[in-house]
């Protein structure tokens, strides 16, 4: 009928460690790219703009003064 004796502070500090493990993995899986990976996501966004800004019209400027 007896039960095991638990430490509470070292399963609470148990528990904040496996807490942190969890984030640091969902950290690492958002922010973990290469430095490769960024810089052909920017060349890509630079493309996209440069793109885009081509096929602006120029509107005439108002000469009134």
């Amino acid at each position: 009928m007896t039960g095991d004796v638990v430490n509470l502070r070292q399963f609470r500090k148990q528990k904040a460690r496996t807490e942190k493990d969890k984030t640091a993995e969902k950290n690492r899986v958002s922010f973990g790219r290469t430095k490769v990976e960024k810089q052909l996501t920017k060349t890509l966004n630079d493309k996209a703009s440069k793109a885009l800004d081509q096929g602006k019209r120029e509107t005439p400027q108002d000469k009134s003064t």
